[in-house]
């Protein structure tokens, strides 16, 4: 009973005296005598080092600004703002909580200051705080931009030693997050001043110049095009690269170097049937799947390799038979934690926590290496419970999992064959509608891409997912903001439409309203108009649709054509709508639209004299059929087609016809000579 009673006070007075001696460490720094302000932060370098508690208290009992005051002092000795210098380093190491503290302080300018300092020792120390300092995630990186004489300094600095060397290449590394960024650090000179540093006597300037290279040249064809011809020491960049991916070197050097080859393999300064990428890069970003690697070594690898072979089917034939890494990705849904990490516990409940990564990395890889080959896709389906695993993916909590998930979909939904038997085995489309109910846009993108494939006439999915409801939600889409949704939504009504039912027909055009019709067809992305005249030339298909349609917004969609053949279009803009017309000129009510509007016919007639064959052609077939129609009837010949042919030939269109019989391009002859015999017969 006695212990119990004495532990409550003996806490409480340990804790008071830890605050009192971090007061006694700060108002030693304000001590008159400078001796003792040095000898006060030498002690507190010792007391701070590897004590987070004791770190705190000490910014909470603000002896940051005293610290940073006495650095910049110009009275103060070299060794206390030295020693000033490896105090703040040392508090940067402790929790975000203290960078955080410490830029607020306005830590960085003022070291950033100290570095003009002729003193190497000095500079080291304030490099190695700055360095701490700015690879926190809490720090902003444009601080290292705000004042632009700080970028040519740090590159003046990288010869005075290996640790300027160390410190500088590892802050442009994790600095360097925008093309402006890169641009800086180019114009500076930062890849003739980094090169010599690949083959530093040091590792860690070795991998901080590699990591350098690697986020410099990421996107980046200005600097990817300049590495090429880069030589170190005599020897090609590249070729460092190549040599630094050997086996035998550490993991953190072989991924980065295949990181390099690849960000300049895909800013196209390396042709990707390179010895370099085929036989060395992507063979070593394979390695990094394999299931002996730690788990952010299989995320980053396989995420590169994805990367690097997303625009090239033949890199994604070779990976694909590579290593057996299709089965080797199936792992990633199976073993978060590396075979050798099995004993650790700690990086057991790590691996545990981050398995998710694993599988937005697998999705990913799938998705770009079945994005083009048919067999390759096969053999991602035929993968153990692979479709079950897309399914669940696509409900994860994570939306970077939802993403990729949906991503290997989009892929896969390429194939005929897939979309006739796994999609429909697995009810895809059920998971997918339910992802477009609420999701974020770049998620919505892929998944209507999916849908819209997931439409096409011979897809199984398409009349369960007619009846869920889903011509609402794709009207919805083409209202959005975003010019790649609008195109998605109009094409899977495109596609939904093509050889649909006349009530599947109507619908859509209920649903979607004639006044958001005519907006699409006004849109300012191309793509957009291109998928709303698709659409209403699916719509306006068969005779009964075409006069059903046309006789109840026949007057909105003949101003709709009219305004476009106006327009400032595309040659295929203008195809696409003379094809609607013809569509239009082939109805039996439909076509008295166009025989009645004679600015319409002059048009066509304008257009079958045009320079471009597309649009002969187009202009020709609507004539085609306003000339004839065997629909007419025996009765009706005589006298409706009659009328029709006087009033087109008393306009000159026979005249046209006849020139255009001798017309070089064969299939607009052709077209032309039917044509005639229709007149004549």
């Amino acid at each position: 009973m006695m212990a119990c009673l004495l532990e409550a006070p003996l806490r409480i007075s340990v804790l008071s005296e830890v605050t009192a001696t971090s007061r006694h460490y700060v108002d030693r720094l304000f001590d008159p005598d400078p001796q003792n302000v040095l000898q006060g932060v030498i002690d507190m370098k010792n007391a701070v080092i590897g004590n987070n508690k004791q770190k705190a208290n000490l910014i909470v009992l603000g002896a940051v600004p005293r610290l940073l005051y006495l650095l910049q002092q110009s009275s103060s000795s070299l060794e206390l703002r030295t020693e000033c210098a490896v105090v703040l380093g040392s508090l940067a190491m402790g929790t975000e909580n203290n960078i955080k503290s410490l830029v607020d302080c306005h830590i960085i300018p003022a070291l950033l200051q100290g570095l003009l300092c002729s003193d190497l020792i000095f500079i080291e120390a304030c490099l190695r705080c700055l360095r701490t300092v700015f690879i926190s995630p809490v720090t902003p990186v444009q601080l290292l931009y705000t004042d632009p004489t700080v970028i040519p300094h740090l590159m003046s600095l990288l010869s005075r030693s290996q640790h300027t060397q160390e410190y500088i290449t590892q802050i442009f590394a994790h600095c360097c997050k925008t093309p402006e960024h890169q641009t800086v650090l180019f114009n500076h000179g930062a890849i003739q001043n980094i090169a010599p540093l690949l083959i530093s006597p040091s590792y860690k300037v070795r991998m901080q110049a590699l990591k350098c290279f690697s986020v410099l040249a990421y996107e980046n064809a200005q600097v990817s095009m300049t590495l090429v011809n880069v030589l170190v020491d005599g020897e090609q960049l590249s070729q460092v690269f190549v040599r630094m991916m050997q086996r035998d070197k550490p993991i953190e050097m072989q991924l980065t170097a295949a990181k390099c080859l690849t960000y300049m393999c895909r800013a196209g300064a390396i042709s990707t049937d390179d010895g370099c990428v085929v036989l060395k890069t992507l063979p070593c970003l394979v390695r990094m799947c394999s299931k002996e690697r730690l788990l952010e070594e299989r995320v980053e690898g396989a995420e590169t390799l994805a990367y690097l072979m997303e625009p090239d089917i033949e890199l994604q034939r070779i990976a694909s038979v590579t290593d057996h890494l299709v089965s080797m990705l199936a792992d990633y849904f199976k073993y978060p934690s590396s075979v050798s990490a099995i004993t650790d516990i700690k990086r057991l409940d790590h691996d545990l926590k981050h398995a998710h990564e694993l599988r937005q990395a697998a999705f990913k890889l799938y998705a770009s290496l079945g994005s083009n080959d048919e067999d390759i896709r096969k053999k991602i389906t035929e993968t153990e419970n692979m479709m079950d695993r897309i399914v669940s993916g696509l409900s994860e909590s994570s939306i970077k999992v939802r993403l990729a998930a949906v991503r290997c979909l989009h892929s896969l939904s390429r194939s005929v064959q897939q979309l006739r038997t796994s999609f429909h085995d697995h009810a895809v489309w059920k998971p997918l509608m339910k992802l477009l109910q609420n999701a974020p846009d770049e998620v919505l993108v892929m998944a209507s891409s999916t849908l819209c494939n997931l439409l096409l006439e011979f897809s199984p999915s398409k009349e369960p997912i007619l009846e869920s409801g889903v011509i609402e939600l794709l009207c919805s889409l083409t209202q959005s903001d975003s010019p790649a949704l609008r195109v998605n939504g109009i094409w899977a009504l495109m596609n939904m439409a093509f050889q649909a039912d006349q009530k599947v027909k109507v619908e859509i055009v209920r649903a979607l309203g004639t006044e958001q019709l005519f907006r699409l067809l006004s849109d300012p992305d191309v793509n957009v108009l291109m998928k709303t005249l698709g659409l209403l030339r699916n719509l306006l298909s068969t005779r009964p649709h075409i006069d059903q349609i046309m006789s109840s917004h026949g007057k909105q969609i003949m101003q709709a054509v009219t305004l476009i053949l106006e327009g400032e279009h595309s040659i295929e803009v203008k195809e696409q709508t003379l094809c609607i017309l013809a569509n239009i000129a082939d109805g039996n009510t439909a076509k008295e639209l166009i025989m009645t509007n004679d600015d319409m016919l002059q048009k066509i007639k304008y257009y079958m004299g045009h320079s471009n064959v597309k649009l002969q052609l187009a202009a020709t077939f609507c004539i085609s059929n306003l000339i004839w129609n065997e629909e007419d009837g025996e009765e009706l010949m005589t006298h409706g087609s009659q009328e029709r042919q006087d009033k087109l030939r008393e306009m000159g269109f026979v005249d046209i016809l006849h020139k255009l019989t001798q017309a070089s391009d064969p299939n607009l002859c052709d077209r032309a000579k039917t044509a005639m015999q229709q007149y004549l017969a």
